[in-house]
């Protein structure tokens, strides 16, 4: 059974706080260029994986885990100091390489394109 319209809700609220957080008040340089994608917040909103992306290699992937893996403490506070939950949920950030996947194929379009008009 798929998340509640409430999770929903609630987790699009969330979002949109930790990307304001993010982008505002930490200072963290790890986390500057990470993008929040998505969040799936369980249906007793004890819970939330929150999909992030950032440009870059592995090793920028890496360092942008650490990165937010770090804030979450912080971005935890922040929320309950923001929103009147409850609960605030217990975070857990994971990579999102949707962006790298629309990179890489707008790069072999690319490559078609040129191919094409040749």
């Amino acid at each position: 059974m798929g998340p509640s319209k409430r999770a929903v809700r609630v987790g699009d609220l969330i979002l949109r706080e930790m990307a304001a957080i993010l982008l505002e008040k930490t200072k963290d340089p790890r986390v500057k260029g990470v993008t929040l994608t998505g969040i799936h917040l369980s249906n007793d909103l004890k819970s939330a994986r929150v999909f992030f992306s950032t440009m870059g290699e592995a090793d920028a992937i890496r360092r942008a885990q650490s990165g937010v893996d770090s804030a979450k403490g912080f971005i935890k506070r922040e929320i309950a100091a923001r929103m009147e939950l409850r609960y605030v949920p217990e975070i857990s950030f994971i990579h999102d390489p949707t962006l790298q996947h629309a990179d890489h194929m707008e790069s072999l379009f690319d490559e078609i394109r040129k191919k094409d008009n040749s």
